[in-house]
């Protein structure tokens, strides 16, 4: 996809509305249109990036900024008590709009939601995998 039809691209662009949280020269940070949980916030480069993979450095810490900055405008001044940070890379990662973007959900103290993901305990041989995985 290119960013001619990037849906955050055209947010960005004030083309589609959006419920914007908020802006500054290089990030936005808006409700998510899914309405799938309370307050559920997009914060996106205001540039247009797959993904972390091939974001510069100096745009992934702006975005971090602004996650930070949101976050701690909703648990100090909004009443939440935590929030849930999460963001996907690649078709396989279940990724959705190919445009950099992490997730908000603002929690409360037991609010019920489930978010972060389970699995079933597995015999990995975990020595092994960090061998494979390790860097230098």
């Amino acid at each position: 996809m290119n960013k001619e039809d990037c849906v955050f691209c055209k947010i960005v662009k004030g083309n589609i509305p959006s419920y914007k949280i908020f802006e500054n020269e290089s990030c936005l940070a808006f409700l998510d249109n899914a309405n799938d949980f309370y307050a559920h916030t997009l914060v996106i480069p205001k540039k247009h990036f797959v993904n972390i993979l091939d974001v510069p450095q100096k745009e992934l810490n702006d975005v971090m900024a602004t996650i930070k900055k949101v976050s701690a405008h909703y648990i100090e001044k909004c009443g939440f008590d935590g929030v849930n940070i999460f963001n996907a890379n690649g078709k396989s990662a279940e990724q959705s709009v190919f445009h950099l973007h992490f997730h908000i959900v603002p929690r409360k103290n037991n609010d019920g939601l489930k978010i972060f993901p389970t699995g079933e305990k597995e015999n990995y041989d975990l020595n092994e995998i960090s061998e494979k995985l390790r860097i230098g």
